[in-house]
């Protein structure tokens, strides 16, 4: 089915068994993004409190959170509207759940994570730097235990992405190392022909 909206590169590529451009490269994006993320989350921990450093990882892991979370709402508007290409009919009805499920939970978590990141700032009183560009003030009043209840969510639920993203990885291996049936390839950068 396709949309108004979709152009002949991405009906062309739908029907040939791979996501469009853009949602190749949202993918490739959002994944390289959340690993930096992670990075500086972890960074973060190791650095001394009020330092200058500590206050550059906060307003870069932020700022990325932030990028994160709107690059995920564009991700999931696009494939509203253009249709992925459909999985191979080899599939099994649990397998096709799973990979649908999967997806579902990555969006709603990368939505959550930042979602609480900001939360959390907020309610500690704090405003969040993008890039030093501009300032999103607290939008929230103060409240600490609203503020321990995100952070709570915020660190939790990194490891329930961990998992979501090796589930997701393990099954794009299996598909291109043992299966060969065309699922790993769906989301790869194509070469150029020539």
């Amino acid at each position: 089915m396709t949309t108004p909206i979709e152009t002949g590169a991405a009906i062309a590529s739908r029907s040939a068994g791979i996501y469009d451009r853009v949602a190749r490269s949202l993918h490739w994006l959002v994944a390289g993004l959340a690993v930096i993320v992670v990075a500086l989350g972890w960074a973060i921990r190791g650095s001394p409190r009020e330092s200058g450093s500590r206050e550059l990882l906060l307003m870069l892991h932020r700022s990325l959170g932030l990028l994160v979370i709107a690059l995920i709402l564009f991700r999931g508007w696009w494939r509203l509207s253009h249709s992925p290409p459909p999985l191979p009919a080899s599939l099994m009805r649990l397998e096709v759940w799973a990979a649908h499920a999967t997806h579902l939970l990555l969006y709603v978590f990368f939505v959550l994570l930042p979602l609480s990141g900001y939360i959390n700032a907020a309610t500690a009183g704090h405003a969040v730097s993008f890039f030093g560009i501009f300032t999103i003030p607290p939008l929230i009043a103060e409240n600490p235990r609203l503020s321990q209840i995100a952070n709570g969510i915020h660190l939790a639920g990194q490891f329930l992405v961990y998992a979501l993203v090796a589930v997701h990885i393990a099954a794009a291996l299996m598909h291109g190392l043992i299966r060969h049936d065309g699922v790993f390839e769906r989301m790869l950068p194509r070469r150029r022909a020539g």
